[in-house]
């Protein structure tokens, strides 16, 4: 059994790249992983937002940074709303995350897939609260036990800041600045630090050095597409092609 750190954020174009070997990974090795999601606070704020890498300091520059990602995954983006309406910060998606995650981890994975494709395919600005309510409507269509009220009362409640600081906190003790990140181990507490976007074969091979993964067998096409619930043609090219 493998125990798996996700170390994102709602506004990373890199980990909605990831999107499709993620996805698959966690299909096919369902019962050889565990996993938890860690929001990595992406972006505070403009003021004093340098991202050395890609050469962004302020909002215009991140277009190309997310036209990358899309020409790289073959993942539908929409960097235009870098140029008519740019997020100001991640924060309020990533507190969004962990107030779905109150009711349910599942609420909180679903939680963050709705938001990446608000602002991935959208262009809907996620520092909105107004989107993030209609986010967590689209969220209680999928899992009916979730509750938009209790989320709405949630968002300004000192439990779920508490819970994002500690992400925080976590993102700051491992020295992360880049997403996705998976803090992998094993049962013998043997652990890897796998930074970055990665092909499906590329995080497998990784993933290998600490457990002997099999090879499965060629995925149902039919079932993979129900089992999740909303698919892009991309994620789908991910199976089709293994």
């Amino acid at each position: 059994m493998l125990d798996i750190v996700y170390y994102t954020d709602p506004l990373c174009c890199w980990s909605w790249a990831f999107e499709p070997v993620w996805r698959r990974l966690r299909y096919e090795y369902s019962d050889e992983i565990s996993y938890r999601y860690c929001m990595g606070g992406l972006l505070p704020g403009w003021k004093n937002y340098n991202d050395s890498v890609n050469s962004v300091t302020r909002p215009a520059q991140m277009g190309p940074v997310w036209m990358h990602a899309q020409q790289l995954s073959g993942m539908p983006i929409q960097p235009d709303i870098w140029m008519r309406d740019p997020p100001a910060s991640s924060y309020p998606a990533c507190m969004a995350v962990k107030c779905a995650g109150l009711q349910s981890a599942d609420a909180g994975e679903v939680f963050l897939r709705c938001l990446r494709e608000a602002i991935m395919i959208r262009s809907a600005n996620i520092t909105n609260k107004e989107v993030l309510l209609i986010i967590a409507e689209e969220v209680a269509a999928i899992i009916p036990a979730f509750d938009p009220d209790r989320f709405r009362l949630d968002l300004t409640g000192d439990v779920a800041l508490e819970a994002f600081r500690k992400d925080l906190l976590e993102v700051q003790h491992h020295n992360l600045s880049r997403f996705p990140t998976l803090l992998v181990k094993n049962k013998n507490k043997q652990a890897i630090l796998i930074a970055g976007y990665r092909p499906y074969n590329v995080l497998l091979q990784s993933l290998r050095k600490l457990s002997s993964l099999e090879n499965k067998a060629t995925i149902n096409q039919d079932h993979y597409k129900k089992h999740w619930p909303s698919i892009t043609e991309r994620e789908m090219e991910e199976v089709v092609e293994s």
